[in-house]
C-alpha cells in the first residue's frame, strides 16, 4: 500500500479499525523509517493499540496514546503529545479514531493542520457484520455523522467484513458487493479488503487489493 504521511481510520464501533491500525504501522515501518501510530479512540478503552506496545518498541515504531491506555480508568483522555501528529512533519503516522461521531470530535482538535498539510488518507473501516451497518446506506449515514464531528472529509473505503474467529472466504467474497456499494455511494475509492492471515493465500488470487492482518491479542 502507498501511504501519505498521515493514514487515519475511522469507522463504526467493532469495525476493526484498531487491528488495521496496528497492521498498517507494522507495515509502513518496513517501508520509512520515522513511523508512529497514534490511539486517539476514547471511546473505547478495553482494545487498544498499546496493548502491543512492546511489539511496536521492537519495530521502531513511536506510541501516541492516552496515559490511561489499557488501564482500568475509563476517561475521555487525549495524549500530551497529541500535536506532535502535526507539528512534526518528518514523522508519518497511522491515527486509529474511536468510533462513530463522538470518537472522531478528538480528531477535530487537529482538523486545520491537517487540512492545511494536505498530505493524509482518511479511510472509513466497514463492516457489513456489525448491527448498525448491514446495508451500504446505513453505513454511508456513520461515514457522514463522523465528517461532520471531525470536519475532514474521507477519502476511501477499507472494506473489513469479518465475524471474527468464524470468519470464512465466502464471508469476504460475499462483502464485496456491498463495500463495493458503499463506495459507490460515497463517490470514493475502495481502497482494499482486509482478511486475516489464515485466509489470505486462499484469497490472494480472488480480490486485490487484498491486506493481511494479524489479529491483535486481547489483554487477558
Amino acid at each position: 500500500m502507498h501511504y501519505k504521511r498521515l493514514t487515519i481510520l475511522c469507522g463504526h464501533y467493532g469495525s476493526g479499525k484498531t487491528n488495521i491500525a496496528v497492521n498498517m504501522a507494522f507495515d509502513l515501518a518496513a517501508q520509512r523509517e520515522n513511523v508512529a501510530i497514534a490511539d486517539l479512540d476514547i471511546v473505547n478503552p478495553y482494545f487498544r493499540s498499546k496493548d502491543s506496545e512492546d511489539e511496536f518498541k521492537a519495530r521502531g515504531i513511536r506510541l501516541i496514546c492516552s496515559d490511561f491506555a489499557s488501564s482500568n480508568v475509563d476517561l475521555p483522555s487525549m495524549p500530551a503529545d497529541l500535536y506532535s501528529i502535526t507539528d512534526d512533519k518528518s514523522m508519518s503516522v497511522v491515527l486509529d479514531i474511536g468510533g462513530d461521531d463522538r470518537g472522531a470530535y478528538a480528531l477535530g482538535r487537529l482538523r486545520d493542520a491537517i487540512k492545511a498539510e494536505n498530505d493524509y488518507e482518511m479511510l472509513m473501516v466497514v463492516n457489513k457484520f456489525r448491527p448498525l451497518t448491514p446495508d451500504a446506506e446505513s453505513t454511508i449515514e456513520v461515514m457522514r455523522e463522523i465528517e461532520w464531528a471531525c470536519g475532514i472529509p474521507f477519502t476511501g473505503i477499507i472494506n473489513n467484513s469479518n465475524l471474527a474467529g468464524e470468519t470464512d472466504a465466502d464471508d469476504v467474497l460475499g462483502s464485496l458487493t456491498y463495500a463495493e456499494e458503499v463506495a459507490k455511494l460515497a463517490n470514493l475509492p475502495l481502497v482494499l479488503t482486509t482478511v486475516e492471515e489464515k485466509l489470505y493465500d486462499e484469497l490472494k488470487d480472488k480480490i486485490s487489493p487484498l491486506f493481511r492482518l494479524k489479529l491483535q491479542a486481547r489483554p487477558v
